[in-house]
Order: structure tokens, then sequence, then C-alpha cells
């Protein structure tokens, strides 16, 4: 089967290796010229584990290749997946779909034959529809069904998630669309992923309920472990303790500095707007948004805590700035709250990230960047964990504490025991656990 894939961001590019790997014939199409080339050079543009190798060995063996061309690429497809951004519109936060919609007109002008387009791109309901009229109205001649599969990428575990699925959904609205996607994912399919074939509408909203979903289970043990803090209890052991019941489930339980990244933020405003828009609102993801922006910045306040309440003139040193570790992805990351809070009440910010500091580099303003965890603790009044890389789980403290002006650690993530710190000489900060042993 011949597959399309318009955009070659982390989605499109991703899912595009991917299918070739499963045997199809791949095109991958970007208007940036000078991604394409670099990507037919072997250089990937994003950093998740195991993509460049496999983009490599499917373009060496013919399955996959990239263009600027997108009516060549639209005329010899089968089945054509828009895999453009859907980012939040500035002023009122719905998803910008104007990428979605001119992909949709360019695509009406080259299709050939009875092509099946799918809307790959996370978009509110009613998108579908939106594409159907915006193809039909430009090119009423053509034969298509338009199809709703919204995916379900951990970025840092894109590829495994992509080839080993909880489920594969896909919102058609006819049977011929189904046959078509059925032998898309028929690789997935034979090893019993399940697919649930929905109503396109209901499609478009299992993503967005999905991540909102997720986003207020971890705004909850955010707050149970203020409250754990309050009280003197461990909010590891509540996260373990509620975790183990099979209606909860132990994922997105681990206390930290709030969600950011390239879905959540957005996913969780685009489905208030919608719910508004539709008289329908959604308090509970409203709640969850509002929680969730402020608990990045008052995160700068246990930092502030940990040197004496005033962080005037110290040297803070940030380890991990990327909104999670195995990615190079700095969008709403908690560090850039952080260190601004940080950074308004004059510290200096030294920072390191194994893979994220080039894209830090053109959002914060006067932060001095590190080649190590240890080049940034010269002389610092604190280090502070900010994204949990595995980089960072096997620190030296002896080496530190001799490096640092005091030893003091803000674990931000948990990483961590108290014990082991203390047994070190540093002192200790973290989130959602006592500051002693309480019996």
């Amino acid at each position: 089967m011949i597959i399309s894939v318009i955009g070659s961001g982390y989605v499109g590019l991703v899912s595009g290796a991917c299918f070739a790997d499963f045997g199809h014939e791949v095109i991958c199409v970007d208007k940036a010229a000078e991604k394409i080339e670099g990507l037919k050079r072997g250089q990937i543009p994003i950093f998740e584990p195991g993509l460049d190798e496999l983009v490599k060995r499917n373009c060496d063996e013919g399955r996959l290749t990239f263009t600027t061309d997108l009516p060549s690429a639209v005329q010899k497809a089968d089945v054509v997946f828009i895999a453009v951004g859907t980012p939040s519109r500035r002023g009122d936060g719905h998803a910008d779909l104007s990428f979605v919609y001119d992909v949709s007109r360019e695509i009406a002008a080259s299709l050939d034959g009875f092509t099946v387009v799918v809307t790959k791109s996370t978009v509110p309901v009613g998108t579908g529809d939106e594409v159907e009229r915006i193809i039909r109205e430009t090119n009423p001649s053509a034969e298509f069904d338009v199809v709703s599969n919204p995916e379900f990428l951990r970025e840092g575990a894109a590829i495994d998630d992509f080839k080993r699925p909880d489920r594969i959904v896909v919102g058609v609205t006819g049977e011929r669309a189904r046959e078509v996607m059925t032998e898309v994912y028929r690789p997935l399919y034979l090893n019993q992923s399940p697919i649930l074939f929905t109503s396109r509408r209901s499609s478009e909203l299992i993503k967005y309920a999905a991540n909102a979903f997720l986003a207020m289970k971890i705004t909850f043990i955010n707050e149970i472990a203020d409250l754990s803090e309050a009280v003197g209890a461990d909010v590891q052991d509540v996260a373990r303790g509620i975790g183990l019941d099979n209606r909860i489930g132990s994922k997105f339980l681990h206390a930290g500095p709030g969600y950011g990244g390239s879905c959540f933020p957005k996913d969780t405003l685009a489905l208030v707007k919608t719910a508004q828009d539709n008289s329908s609102p959604v308090r509970l993801i409203e709640t969850t948004c509002s929680i969730n922006d402020q608990r990045k910045r008052s995160m700068s306040r246990k930092v502030q805590e940990a040197v004496g309440g005033n962080v005037r003139g110290k040297k803070i040193a940030i380890l991990g700035l990327t909104f999670k570790p195995n990615t190079d992805d700095m969008r709403d990351s908690p560090a850039l709250s952080i260190v601004q809070a940080l950074q308004d009440k004059g510290a200096a910010i030294h920072a390191y990230d194994p893979e994220g500091m080039e894209s830090a580099a053109e959002l914060m303003n006067n932060v001095t960047f590190g080649t190590d965890a240890y080049e940034i603790a010269q002389d610092a009044d604190a280090l502070v964990i900010v994204t949990e890389w595995n980089a960072f789980r096997a620190l030296d403290f002896t080496r530190l504490k001799s490096l640092m002006k005091t030893p003091v650690l803000v674990d931000l993530r948990n990483i961590y025991g108290r014990d082991e710190l203390e047994r070190h000489g540093f002192s200790y900060f973290c989130v959602g656990r006592p500051a002693q042993e309480i019996r």
C-alpha cells in the first residue's frame, strides 16, 4: 500500500517511518525544503530514541522517501495522512486548524482515484466534517473518504508506542474506508492490537478526553503531594497505595512540578474551549489547567526556601530543562516557569540538559549552559533536579559536595532518598514527602 504523510514533524516522521517498517511504501512530505534535504541525508530534526536507525533502515531499503512535492505524493497514494501542527491559537486557546485546512485544499486538488484522507493531527470534534467539506468544495469530482485516526505517542517512547499500542482508534463513515484502514494496520492487527472503529466525531473526542484525563491524574497527585507535606505523609507511599487499585492504576501518579510538552497543555485548553462553545463546560479540566499553570511557577518557592528564603545574587544550578526525559522538546516545560521565577527574584541560573539546551537557548535569557552536572554545580548555592533524565539518577554526591558552595539538593522528581543525601552532608528538599520521619 502507498501511504503519503503530509507533515514531517514529530508525529508525521515517527508514523511514516513505522508504517514503512511494516512494509508499506511511504512518502513523507513537508514544505520546509531544508528539513527534507536534511532527512534525505539522514539528519533527523528531532531527538527520539531509535528514530535515526529506523529512518535509515527504511530509506536504505527503498520503502521511505522524502519530498516537498505534495501533488505528486498525493496522486500516488492510497492513503494520505495529515500530520501537521495544531498549536493553540493566540488570544483564545482554540486549536489553530489553519494548517490542517490549507493542506486539505492542497490534497483535494491532487486526488487521483479513490483515496482515504486521514487526520492524524490532534483536532477538535467536527474537524473531519470540515475537511470533508473543503475537499468536496475544492474538487467536486474527487473520490475519497475522510477518517480520524488520532496518535497516542509518548515522546521518548514513540516507536514502541506505535508498534505496540494499547489501542488503535479509527473514526470512519464508510465501509470502504474501514477496509483500507484495516489493511494499513494489518501488521498490528495480526499481533492482536485492538482496533476500535468508531464514528469520526467519537474518535476525535477520544484523543482529547484521554489526554485531559491523564493531565487531571497528574494534577490530582500533585495536589495530594502538597497535602502530604502538610500532614507529614509520603506521597510516594500514597501513590503506590492507590495505584495498586486496578480501577485507578499506577501510571501518571508521580508527583512533580506539573505537566508540560506538546500535547497536554494545548489539548486540555482546546477541550475546554470546545466544551464552552457547545455550552457543556468541563469544569474539572478547567481547574486542572489552572492548577497546573500555577504549580510550575510555585516550584521556585521550594528553591527559595531551600536557600534560606532569598535567592538574590545566588547561583542556582538546574538539572534538566525538557518537559520530560528522552526528548529535546521544551514546549511548556516546567523549567521555563521555574527558571523565570528564580530570575525574577535575582538568581543567577546555570543549567544542563542532555538534549534540550539548544532548544532552551531559544526560549531562555541570561542562562549559562554547562557540559554536565558537575560543571554547573561549581560554587552553586543549590542544585535543582527538574527533569528526571537517567544521567541524573546516580550522581556522585561526594564530588558534588566538594564543588558546591552550599550542599543543597532540591529534587522536584523525587528520584533520591533523604537518608542517602543526608549521609553525604546535603540538605535535601523534595515533593510531597515529610521533612523528617514522623513516627
